[in-house]
Order: C-alpha cells, then sequence, then structure tokens
C-alpha cells in the first residue's frame, strides 16, 4: 500500500488536535498503522501528562544490517485549527485563513507514513526502524518527557525542525522560565494613594532594566505575559510577569538569568514590594557535531538526492532536545515549513516529497557497509 503524501497530509491537517486532545489523531494513526499491517503500541504515559491518549510507538524490522534509526514527529498543534480547512494552490497548502495549517507537525507525520509504506512495498535494504509519535510538543516536550517505552534506536531525527528539506538542526538551546509575583500594597488611589505601593509599577520598573529579544547569536530573552491589579481606582497589590531566556551557552544563559532575577530584586527593593520567583527549564541544550552519524548521514543522503544540505541551529525546543537529555542522539530535520504557528502557515508539496525522499535515502545510506 503506497501513501500520497499530499493526500495524507492534507487528512491529517483536517484533524483537530491541540495539546492534551490528540486523540483524533493517535485513534487516525493506530487505523493507518494497522493497515499497513505494523504493530502499534500506546505507551501508559496519559495519566502523567494529562492528555486524551499516549504517545505512539511502532517498530519496524530492518531488512538488511544497519543502526535502528528513530523517526519522530508530534501528534499536537497549536490552535486554532478547529474547523480548519487545508487548501491546495498552485502547488502550496495553506488554511482558508481563519486558522494555523498544523503542518507544525503533521507534515512530519505524513512524510513519515508516506515513507514507511514505501518501505514496506518495495523491501529496499535498510536497518530497524523506531518511530515515535509524541503528545503535548508544542507546550512543553512532555510526551517525549514522559516516554514509558524503552527507545533501542542507536540516533534519530526528529521531523520537525527548521528550514527546508535538507537543512539539520544540529544544535538547539537550553530555555529558562521565570514567573515572577511582585507583591506591593493596595489603597485607595485617589484617598490616600500614598499608603500603597503599586506592584505593577515595580514590576515595570525591573522590565525597563532588561535586554530583551535577540541578545546575540546564541542568546534570546522575552518578557511574554504581564498581568496585575484589580480596578482602575486601586493601587494594584499583585503583578505577575513571565519571562524567559533561550541560549546554546550554558554560561551566557546563567548571565542573562541572574541580570533578569537581579533587576526584579533591586526593582522590588527600591519600592518596598516583595518578590517572588519561580524557575523552571522545560528543556536543555544540544549540539551534534557534524562528523556524528546523525549528521553525516543527512549529508549524504542529501547529495545522492542532489540537494545541498545545511548545518543549522534553531531557536526553539523540540522532542530531540529531550532525547538527546536521556542520552539519545537525535537532530531535527527540516521540513519545509514556512511562517508556521500562524494564519500565513504554509507549505509546499515539493517540500513534503522531499521530505519523503529524503527520510529513505537517510535509511539506505546508514546501512553497514
Amino acid at each position: 500500500m503506497k501513501i500520497d503524501v499530499v493526500q495524507e497530509f492534507m487528512a491529517l491537517a483536517s484533524l483537530n488536535s491541540p495539546s492534551r486532545k490528540e486523540a483524533v489523531v493517535a485513534e487516525y494513526l493506530i487505523e493507518k498503522l494497522k493497515g499497513m499491517g505494523l504493530e502499534v503500541q500506546v505507551d501508559d504515559s496519559a495519566p502523567r501528562s494529562g492528555s486524551d491518549t499516549g504517545n505512539l510507538i511502532v517498530r519496524l524490522p530492518g531488512t538488511a544490517p544497519g543502526p535502528t534509526i528513530l523517526l519522530c514527529a508530534h501528534m499536537d498543534t497549536v490552535g486554532p485549527t478547529d474547523g480548519m480547512k487545508p487548501v491546495l494552490r498552485d502547488g502550496v497548502i495553506t488554511s482558508n485563513g481563519e486558522t494555523v495549517l498544523g503542518a507544525d507537525d503533521k507534515a512530519g507525520i505524513a512524510i513519515i507514513l508516506a515513507a514507511l509504506a514505501d518501505l514496506l512495498a518495495d523491501r529496499p535494504p535498510h536497518g530497524p526502524v523506531e518511530v515515535a509519535f509524541t503528545v503535548q510538543e508544542e507546550i512543553g516536550l512532555f510526551g517525549s518527557k514522559g516516554l514509558t517505552s524503552e527507545l533501542k534506536a542507536d540516533f534519530g531525527y526528529v521531523l520537525d525542525g527548521d528550514g527546508e528539506v535538507g537543512t539539520v538542526n544540529h544544535q538547539a538551546p537550553s530555555k529558562v522560565d521565570l514567573d515572577f509575583v511582585v507583591e506591593g500594597k493596595a489603597a485607595h488611589a485617589g484617598m490616600c494613594p500614598e499608603e500603597g505601593i503599586n506592584a505593577i509599577v515595580a514590576a515595570a520598573g525591573a522590565i525597563a532594566r532588561l535586554r530583551v529579544g535577540r541578545l546575540d547569536a546564541q542568546t534570546t530573552s522575552n518578557v511574554g505575559t504581564i498581568s496585575g491589579g484589580n480596578a482602575r481606582n486601586i493601587v494594584p497589590d499583585r503583578a505577575e510577569v513571565a519571562i524567559e531566556v533561550r541560549s546554546t551557552d550554558r554560561d551566557r544563559l546563567e548571565r542573562e538569568v541572574q541580570a533578569v532575577l537581579d533587576a526584579f530584586h533591586q526593582a522590588a527593593m527600591a519600592s518596598g514590594a516583595r518578590v517572588s520567583v519561580k524557575r523552571e527549564v522545560p528543556f536543555e541544550m544540544f549540539t551534534i557535531a557534524e562528523t556524528h552519524p546523525a549528521v553525516a548521514g543527512v549529508f549524504k543522503a542529501a547529495r545522492s538526492l542532489g540537494i545541498e544540505p545545511r548545518l543549522r541551529a534553531s531557536g526553539g525546543g523540540m522532542d530531540a532536545n529531550v532525547f538527546n537529555s536521556k542520552g539519545l542522539p537525535c537532530v531535527g530535520l527540516g521540513i519545509g515549513l514556512e511562517e508556521p504557528h500562524s494564519p500565513t502557515e504554509r507549505i509546499q508539496v515539493s517540500q513534503l516529497e522531499a521530505g519523503v525522499r529524503l527520510v529513505k535515502a537517510i535509511l539506505a545510506e546508514s546501512l553497514y557497509r
């Protein structure tokens, strides 16, 4: 059974699967994969992750000696995708403009499915293949973090990377989330404002001291949300601020995090407010060397197809961050997404088709010679 990658992607994109609600895609994939003669394992991570399904694991035995290779894509999308109708026009697939397309990462799923179908139908030489379809990638990589099935792969590819097909995301940053609570003192804004301590103003003073945006080639910082106050005529006694810092340089990351912490503590001290902070690290950085088989294999495979490969550092986190932290070397593969997470998200048909060819070539070129 062959799979048309374009039709497959459009069918997947039509399924509404926000984070924690991936079961509709999981059920679709289970039926599709079983129809291909493959056994599908659903892990028991759902009670811990909060999703309505577990991660899916599929294993395809090798037909020739070679390393076991992991292919991974995630089943959830950012919203909104409810009622999404993909539109194919002039070789480009878009949404109808009212929702995101969800090519992040249903394009990755479609490419994997089409490649598996070709392997089963044509029986070319390839090593063992493991496939993971994960949940809740978009809101914190919770599916890959909570994966309960033991993966046996030697290295792997996450089809969720930046760039065109042939791009290897060999590096991605660590991210530190800082959630601040600034506590002041409430008072009537007109009758006795001098008795209050304005938590929003204290928070704004801290924010004004920060450097945000791209700080250097490896480091970014962002103030994501700020909230507080109860009414216009009350001096606000509480403000909450969500900030993140990312970097592929561990020392620089710590310096920037400390600069944010110092700014808030200094602003609180100056105003008489109190500040508390919760620090979390959703994912850790990784760098895979160009000489590693996971990277070298892509370069060789891409060139065999007439595609010029390129290395690229990603600014985002992906399931590859988690797999690398668990000791499984993984890189991200670019699949040609354009403007993901927006109503203008799109992907070219040629990129979907090239993605299938590249995955098959990677498996062929990785065999032991």
